[in-house]
């Protein structure tokens, strides 16, 4: 198990630097012993995910890599114009533009466009957050049943491991009943401090689940833009249509 985690970590690490690094490099950053980053170094240039230039002595991936997860946005948007719909709110606005889903009791971001304003805040695709912890969280909780939302407050404050970021039960509950039937949600300084959110739901899902998109900044600035952006996000979401036709937001889930 610590090998595979460590594995995933390396090539997570590649993603980051995007240079080729040495095998201390490597293990220094990682906090790696010696021993036992030269043995996954090894194992991954052998199974092709790593090439090893022995005259420098440094370590890159391979496009291999990249063949593990090319299929993902297809299968994940089909051909949908959800990612279209992203680049055109980017290309509006700037600003970080993020596609959301449910996994288990948080939000992922399985799509991201980083803002292009000088002050800005980052998140990594792929990111996980509990869903009681964000607008976009919020907004994919509307439309689950009453039960179901409460069973997931209570996990994701069990997943929450700073007692003073988990939510009460009631006040969230009142909350996800505000937002059905609206389609959207905004917020501030959450769940970044200075940070602000806008988001809308999707006339269509992503791998049957409920899906957002949304676009975060600098609070000042999103507050100064907030109706522009959000008719932005409406006009995407309004360019996307459900399997059967219809234009309209992922119901509630019964």
């Amino acid at each position: 198990m610590k090998s595979a985690l460590r594995a995933l970590e390396i090539l997570q690490y590649f993603m980051n630097v995007r240079q080729p690094r040495a095998m201390s490099e490597i293990g220094l950053a990682l906090g790696y012993p010696p021993s036992s980053t030269t043995v996954l170094l090894k194992t991954l240039v052998t199974m092709g995910y790593l090439n090893y230039d022995r005259r420098m002595r440094v370590y890159f991936p391979t496009p291999k890599v990249t063949t593990l997860g090319d299929w993902i946005p297809r299968a994940l948007f089909g051909n949908s114009r959800a990612l279209e719909a992203m680049h055109d709110v980017h290309a509006a606005t700037g600003e970080t533009v993020s596609i959301g889903t449910t996994n288990d009791v948080y939000l992922q971001y399985v799509k991201i466009i980083q803002s292009v304003h000088p002050l800005r805040f980052h998140v990594d695709e792929g990111t996980l957050r509990p869903l009681t912890q964000s607008a976009l969280g919020w907004l994919l909780m509307s439309t689950m049943s009453d039960e179901k939302v409460d069973n997931i407050i209570r996990r994701a404050n069990i997943a929450t491991p700073n007692a003073s970021d988990r939510v009460k039960l009631p006040d969230m509950m009142d909350r996800i009943r505000q937002l059905r039937g609206k389609s959207y949600c905004s917020t501030e300084n959450i769940p970044i401090l200075g940070g602000a959110t806008i988001c809308v739901l999707l006339p269509v899902p992503i791998q049957n689940q409920p899906a957002v998109l949304g676009l975060g900044g600098a609070a000042e600035r999103i507050r100064q833009n907030s109706s522009r952006y959000l008719a932005v996000l409406q006009r995407a979401a309004r360019s996307l249509k459900a399997d059967d036709g219809t234009d309209r937001p992922v119901g509630t889930d019964t």
